[in-house]
């Protein structure tokens, strides 16, 4: 669902009370994120503890699910944010911040039988265009994933193809491997 709201600032969206499922701020619109399904709960929980497992404890970075960014005039909530150690925004009592408004270093989609593609590889594009380092527009349809790199360049991964990671975290997934967790 997608409201017009051409007077609305970010910073009075951001006082609106919060929606189930959640909203996003996209050019001045507010767009109602679809509730998320089986298929995407479980590469969405699967991710993030495969990021965190191996990044975490290094402090390289932190997976967070479903966190609200908001940057470049938008707020928008990624299905997973990846934030570098260093650029995790903290509370003076160095608590994790409950606001982010800064862009992810990795920002990851995962493309609901409802989304349009369109407006989800547009978030990983504001990214990117904002200093995202990598985007992941993973399509569990056609088992394939978008990679969005620095400059908005994308590449079409699939099968046996290695995924590109955040420099510095030592994980290695093929699209496969990604697709794998959707079996029991």
């Amino acid at each position: 669902m997608t409201i017009a709201t051409q007077s609305l600032t970010l910073e009075e969206f951001l006082q609106l009370p919060d929606t189930k499922p959640a909203s996003e701020f996209i050019n001045r619109e507010i767009i109602q994120k679809p509730m998320p399904q089986g298929e995407h709960s479980r590469l969405q929980f699967k991710f993030c503890a495969a990021v965190n497992e191996v990044a975490e404890p290094q402090k390289i970075a932190v997976a967070f699910p479903e966190l609200r960014c908001s940057f470049g005039g938008d707020s928008i909530i990624p299905d997973v944010s990846v934030f570098r150690w260093e650029r995790i925004p903290l509370t003076p009592a160095g608590k994790i911040a409950n606001r982010f408004e800064i862009h992810p270093d990795w920002s990851i989609e995962i493309l609901s039988p409802d989304q349009s593609q369109t407006k989800v590889l547009g978030n990983l594009l504001h990214c990117s265009k904002h200093g995202t380092e990598l985007g992941w527009l993973i399509e569990p349809k056609d088992e394939s994933i978008l990679a969005i790199f620095p400059g908005q360049r994308v590449q079409l991964l699939r099968g046996t193809d290695v995924l590109p990671v955040l420099k510095g975290i030592t994980l290695e997934l093929t699209v496969e491997q990604v697709f794998s967790w959707l079996k029991l």
